[in-house]
């Protein structure tokens, strides 16, 4: 180094600081995908959708036991051993439905989804419509005895079931009151009470004879009106009920609608009359029954059919109006027996006990 010269020692020039990176566009892909996966996840679990699902319910077997207690028991008379069953079938309904659930239930093929609307009118609770499946079930009950009783030839009486409030019966007649005489016709069905005030007019004064226990009375009634019905109201809702001095119980809960009064009927009859309708074997079926022993119209039929195969039911007794759809649905293996009254129940069953031929679908 020469002196006098004036030297400068370089340093190493240092790199400049990479600025920081944020996530990736692939990261960002990924934590979207995530994201929506979580969030359908959460709509399909939690989300509801207006469907309900329909599916084949539980069954019971109308000569047998639920709970410890006879499903049919007939208290005061004779009766005679059964053997076999005669089950009745139920649907389910499934309500308050998620999307992945109503999904899972319909890939099942087990179950159908059907809109809630038709079976929850707008605005109707969800008790409510229990309640009124409640009452079905038990109007049932009522029609399936005096069905049974009527075919067994046991003699029927009229009794006012329901009194409307306010009306020109009211305070006058009271339930379970049995009706003897109206407007001079002597009442012996349901029907005698309305032929008898079929040419009354609001206002009209008609004399009604009834008994309340053991006591009869007659009463002057002056009869009101109701909506544009041109005829006098008396405000009593007659219905027939077996005149007989035994009493038959039906214990069982949890079930609603109409349907089971058909296997009812045919529990009351078997237990009444010596030998087996069913013949001994297992025999399902189901269908709305009137007094009259007249079998209605079901809902659900291709469910029931299944609840009746997995209880070991080769027999399925198919309200007529159902035979359409309970042929396209049947289960390999089962007879269809077409039913529109209690009598063609019973001797349908009785021809299949004696191998013969029964009314099929």
């Amino acid at each position: 180094m020469s002196e006098g010269t004036d030297t400068v020692v370089e340093q190493p020039t240092a790199r400049p600081a990479r600025p920081r990176r944020g996530l990736t566009r692939r990261t960002w892909t990924l934590v979207i995908s995530l994201a929506v996966v979580l969030a359908l996840g959460l709509l399909g679990g939690f989300a509801r959708v207006p469907y309900v699902a329909l599916g084949p319910g539980p069954t019971y077997d109308t000569l047998g036991q639920v709970n410890g207690s006879d499903v049919v028991r007939v208290d005061g008379q004779e009766t005679f051993p059964t053997k076999g069953a005669l089950t009745m079938t139920t649907v389910s309904l499934t309500d308050d439905v998620s999307l992945f659930g109503a999904l899972g239930l319909w890939i099942s093929g087990r179950y159908a989804l059907a809109p809630r609307e038709e079976f929850f009118r707008p605005g109707e609770s969800e008790q409510e419509v229990r309640d009124q499946n409640v009452k079905a079930f038990q109007d049932s009950q009522s029609s399936a005895e005096v069905a049974a009783l009527r075919y067994l030839d046991y003699p029927m009486k009229v009794v006012a079931a329901e009194i409307t409030k306010g009306s020109a019966a009211d305070n006058v007649i009271q339930p379970n009151d049995r009706l003897l005489v109206v407007n001079g016709r002597d009442v012996t069905s349901f029907e005698d009470v309305r032929a008898a005030l079929e040419t009354t007019e609001p206002g009209d004064q008609v004399d009604v004879t009834f008994q309340r226990e053991s006591a009869r009375q007659t009463a002057r009634i002056t009869l009101g009106k109701v909506d544009d019905r041109p005829t006098g109201f008396l405000g009593v809702l007659p219905v027939d009920r077996a005149d007989v001095p035994f009493d038959i119980k039906i214990s069982l809960t949890d079930v609603g609608g109409p349907s089971a009064g058909l296997l009812f009927a045919l529990s009351i009859v078997d237990k009444l009359t010596p030998g087996e309708l069913n013949g001994g074997q297992s025999v399902a079926g189901t269908g709305e029954i009137n007094d009259k022993g007249e079998v209605g119209r079901i809902g659900g039929i291709n469910f029931k059919m299944v609840a009746a195969q997995e209880s070991g039911a080769t027999t399925f007794l198919v309200p007529a109006g159902n035979c359409d759809e309970a042929k396209q649905h049947a289960p390999e293996g089962m007879r269809l027996v077409k039913v529109e009254k209690l009598a063609d129940a019973v001797e349908s069953l009785k021809a299949i006990n004696a191998g013969k031929d029964a009314p099929s679908c």
